[in-house]
């Protein structure tokens, strides 16, 4: 009986191997993510810093112009040419609708905004009502050293993280390691790694984006014409002193997951062809990477 038992249990596991053999495997997330690049997963954006001389509306023609279907809006910039209202913590109800209407209209989502400092409590609690309501996956900003915890806390409660940016010296946040030390003990804290203004302070942009691993969750995009300059005029990426192809290289082998946010701070009256060239310049940077 014993003999039988085990000659029918291993004519069943032959049987059980040969029928699963005839079947594809199942990918695994290991073998799912080896064969899809993380540079998928990038938004290309644009800071509408970039057009802030031109009206909200305004702006999101010309992104939708140059292909870009993501933004970082900034707050303050008049929602049109013929409305007072303007994108802010205290626009209405129904201010926020024609936003969102204005978006939807050109199949463009809100990613974040900023760069926003709120002075008080009660600003950041504002903000973080717009930001909910907007639906935004991130905020923008260089708090105040006193705001940190209040910030953190907010974040927290949000679920909707912060992005600390980097300002040209003599700005709190100009180095990396003020962004380290921000982040300490405020798990909510991240940064938006402004790559233009180190190459201003004169950093190392690679090593900059090292330094930070694991902590960014937005980039401004960026080149400046020279190095260790603060007052460094900006110019299309690839023209200027940023060795963009291992900055992309660097995003790419930490496995950076957010948006890029295209901020041109030049031509400000006609600088669509200028963005359009740096979508481009993009596209043919991340092609090369694959």
């Amino acid at each position: 009986m014993q003999r039988l038992f085990v000659t029918f249990a291993v004519s069943s596991l032959m049987m059980l191997l040969i029928h699963c053999g005839d079947q594809p495997a199942k990918p695994t997330e290991t073998t799912m993510n080896a064969t899809d690049s993380v540079t998928s997963q990038w938004k290309l954006g644009v800071q509408f810093w970039t057009f802030h001389v031109f009206p909200f509306a305004t702006a999101l023609e010309k992104a939708d112009s140059a292909g870009i279907k993501y933004i970082e809006a900034y707050l303050g910039q008049p929602l049109d040419s013929t409305s007072k209202d303007t994108l802010n913590i205290r626009l209405s109800a129904e201010g926020r609708q024609r936003v969102k209407s204005m978006l939807q209209a050109k199949g463009i989502s809100m990613v974040a905004f900023g760069v926003v400092v709120p002075q008080s409590e009660a600003e950041w609690k504002q903000t973080f009502d717009l930001a909910k309501d907007m639906g935004v996956q991130y905020i923008t900003s260089e708090p105040k050293k006193e705001h940190l915890h209040i910030a953190d806390s907010l974040a927290g409660a949000y679920n909707i993280p912060i992005a600390i940016h980097d300002h040209p010296y003599p700005n709190a946040y100009a180095h990396p390691d003020s962004v380290i030390n921000a982040m300490k003990g405020h798990p909510n804290l991240y940064a938006c790694a402004d790559v233009g203004h180190w190459a201003r302070n004169g950093l190392d942009v690679t090593e900059c984006l090292k330094k930070l691993e694991g902590r960014i969750i937005g980039s401004h995009l960026k080149d400046v014409v020279t190095f260790n300059d603060t007052k460094a005029a900006d110019t299309i990426p690839g023209k200027g002193v940023i060795k963009f192809p291992e900055v992309f290289a660097e995003f790419k082998r930490q496995g950076f997951k957010g948006m890029f946010s295209i901020e041109h701070e030049s031509n400000w009256h006609n600088n669509t062809g200028d963005v359009k060239e740096i979508v481009q310049f993009f596209n043919e940077q991340v092609k090369a990477l694959k």
